[in-house]
């Protein structure tokens, strides 16, 4: 049936099966209610079935949900059988939900419909499917700072995550180009810093700007309603809150967080172009104390274990140039501006573990020394990944060369804004998350995998959709199956079920590049864009 990503074992299908209809029932043991209430939603709409809950003693007919503890995390079983039941056992309540979402795509496109068409019937073949993650970290990183993404838009994407089986999405909430989650006590952070005068329209290179003001934020119940929405369908989702560099959008919303001996901070606005901001963070405790501040409100909204402080591409041209960056150096007893910033990550990795939390960053954490309960998004390839882990760190691999969404899928000239070296469908599906010669003791501490999308050039949802699909689908293959090594994996066959899959993407409305290339109105535009309303 062409699923993806592709289980470890099908057994069938065989010939003989059965449809759902009116008296299909479903049947919710205990620890199943999300994905009871999920399938409901879901396939009721798609297929005007009321799927009430199952009478006592029905034995036909109907769609059981079940933990089973003989079952590993997150895996499942799904046996569809002659008397027309769909049995659906998870090891726990988010293999059951898995197991949920391979039986929709068995149920054809149809099933990823809204509403009910003429021609749409709920039937599938009788068969069997066991099947269990290879990795516990299957995410997405979605940059809503560049590019504004407003909530029903993040709620969407939680949707398609789910539909391929990834389970953490990290928002990547603050930049020098926007802040964009309401913090209550520093109301000037969105007041000021959430919106942008213009925007470099493109490439940091290009000579065009769109000249239309640009901005938005989550207000805290927008934030608290999308980790809701999430986790409901098993979705963790990750806080990103830059620091101590990508941190003009803050500044300009309150100068006295940055080098204000160096640098005339109450001039600086929130950023228009792209690129690496030379405006950090001052090292003092008012700036600790202040982003202190920041995380408490954070953690109040996000339950998760993992919150992410960036910690990426900080120029230390400024502290360089301070003489009070220099005296906290010598105050600290540090060695330089690499120690500094490493200062800086330890002290809210000690800060977020007294709180149950644990901190992850950007691979340049490893600068200076990383701090003692920290891990890392392995972004700059593998090296950073291979460094973390074989000192005993827990590792996100995220290597641009392989999974930044955000890059060219094709050399040709009518990509879209094209941005970066060409990643292929095929480059990402023979991303392999953990590095040849990794010591097994290291590869335990490789969490799993995640694409990055960063969103400079991507102005709108379409134009987020194109890049990130069909990559996504090949990525969440990676991320999930048992594959062979790199070298061995059947490209031919994942494109062969992904001619089933983009009936799937076009039911979900998904603006995916098509395989022959993007289609006129997606292809790249020959100027500048009109500005103004």
């Amino acid at each position: 049936m062409d699923l993806i990503p592709a289980p470890a074992r099908v057994e069938g299908p065989y010939r003989c099966g059965f449809a759902l209809d009116g008296r299909t029932a479903l049947d919710a043991a205990p620890g199943t209610e999300s994905t009871e209430r999920w399938l409901r939603a879901v396939l009721g709409a798609a297929f005007g079935l009321p799927l009430r809950p199952a009478p006592d003693g029905r034995r036909d007919n109907v769609v059981r949900l079940r933990v089973d503890d003989a079952l590993g995390p997150e895996a499942y079983r799904l046996d569809a059988v002659v008397n027309g039941t769909v049995e659906i056992a998870g090891g726990d309540p988010a293999g059951v939900f898995w197991g949920a979402q391979t039986f929709r795509q068995l149920l054809g496109p149809a099933a990823f419909r809204r509403a009910r068409g003429p021609e749409a019937v709920a039937a599938l073949p009788v068969q069997s499917v066991t099947d269990a993650p290879r990795f516990r970290w299957r995410g997405l990183m979605l940059d809503v700072a560049r590019h504004f993404m407003p909530k029903d838009d993040v709620l969407r994407y939680v949707d398609l995550l789910a539909a391929h089986k990834l389970n953490v999405l990290h928002l990547h909430l603050t930049d020098d180009q926007g802040w964009r989650i309401e913090i209550e006590r520093y109301p000037r952070l969105t007041e000021t810093g959430a919106w942008r005068a213009r925007t470099k329209w493109g490439h940091k290179n290009s000579p065009y700007w769109n000249e239309t003001p640009h901005g938005g934020y989550y207000t805290r119940d927008d934030i608290r309603e999308i980790v809701a929405y999430a986790a409901e369908r098993h979705v963790t989702v990750v806080p990103e809150i830059d620091v101590p560099g990508h941190s003009q959008a803050a500044i300009a919303a309150y100068p006295e967080l940055g080098n204000t001996d160096v640098v005339d901070t109450a001039a600086l606005g929130v950023w228009d172009t792209w690129g690496v901001n030379p405006n950090v963070l001052a090292p003092t405790d008012a700036v600790l104390r202040f982003y202190e501040g920041v995380f408490e409100e954070v953690l109040d909204l996000f339950p998760s274990t993992f919150v992410h402080i960036g910690g990426d591409e900080c120029p230390k041209d400024q502290w360089r140039a301070s003489p009070s960056a220099r005296a906290r150096i010598k105050e600290l007893g540090l060695a330089d501006e690499d120690e500094l910033q490493s200062w800086f990550v330890r002290h809210f990795d000690r800060w977020l573990a007294a709180r149950g939390r644990r901190l992850i960053g950007w691979d340049e954490i490893l600068e200076g020394g990383l701090a003692d309960g920290a891990a890392v998004s392995s972004w700059r390839g593998y090296e950073g990944g291979i460094a973390a882990a074989e000192a005993g760190h827990d590792v996100v691999m995220c290597p641009a060369q392989h999974v930044y969404l955000d890059y060219r899928q094709d050399p040709g000239e009518d990509e879209p804004m094209p941005v970066g070296h060409t990643v292929t469908l095929a480059d990402v599906y023979r991303f392999d998350p953990v590095p040849p010669g990794l010591s097994e003791t290291a590869a335990g501490h490789v969490l799993g995998t995640q694409a990055n999308v960063w969103t400079e050039a991507m102005e709108s949802r379409d134009r987020v959709d194109y890049q990130v699909f069909p990559r996504l689908a090949a990525f969440a293959e990676v991320a999930w199956s048992a594959l062979p090594a790199p070298a061995d994996r059947d490209v031919a066959d994942f494109e062969r079920r992904l001619t089933t899959h983009y009936a799937r993407l076009d039911a979900l409305g998904v603006d995916y590049r098509p395989p022959s290339g993007p289609l006129p109105r997606q292809r790249r535009p020959a100027g500048p864009p009109r500005s103004g309303g």
